[in-house]
């Protein structure tokens, strides 16, 4: 065989596997946001400590790292010959009017820290067991914002993006192996 005729059939070869290619793109953009999400739910509080004890005052009912799932875009929406996911959280705080279309929740808090400032809030005490407790109906508070002057971020989704990209990259060349062997 010919250089010529070898050259040809590998790119009819080559041109066969690429009506493959923008399937298989999604699937890696869908398959990586996914292990971001969960990156994601896995950092985000609560979670336990070494000790067993649970981190995340106020986020302990878990409805914060359902959020990642629930806001997120998993499903990679073609545009040309980009595709697109997105890696989101809107949790608010219970009560908060912004709507939802914020997406500078508290989540944002958490993953990014926060300035303390001293103030009073009203149903947050500290329980016989020597935990942080907050009840809204209670007649008691706590001035808060003393000792602790920054609460350091947790960077969430910094590190769900990370996942991302890792997994991106471990599959895209996966996929050039395939195309191109």
């Amino acid at each position: 065989m010919a250089f010529g005729d070898a050259f040809q059939k590998r790119m009819e070869e080559l041109a066969k596997r690429q009506p493959t290619i923008p399937k298989r793109l999604a699937e890696i953009a869908e398959g990586a946001t996914l292990r971001a999400v969960e990156e994601a739910e896995r950092l985000t509080p609560p979670n336990t400590y070494a000790d067993g004890e649970i981190n995340g005052t106020h986020t302990i009912t878990g409805e914060m790292a359902q959020h990642w799932r629930a806001d997120s875009q998993m499903i990679a929406k073609r545009d040309g010959t980009s595709f697109a996911t997105t890696l989101e959280n809107r949790a608010q705080k219970e009560g908060d009017d912004d709507g939802p279309d914020n997406d500078k929740g508290y989540a944002s808090y958490v993953n990014d820290g926060h300035k303390v400032d001293k103030h009073f809030v009203p149903g947050l005490y500290v329980d016989e067991n020597g935990v942080l407790t907050y009840d809204p109906a209670a007649d008691v508070g706590l001035v808060v914002g003393t000792k602790t002057k920054r609460v350091k971020g947790l960077h969430m989704k910094e590190a769900a993006i990370e996942k991302y990209k890792e997994v991106a990259e471990i599959e895209l060349q996966k996929l050039a192996k395939e195309t191109f062997q």
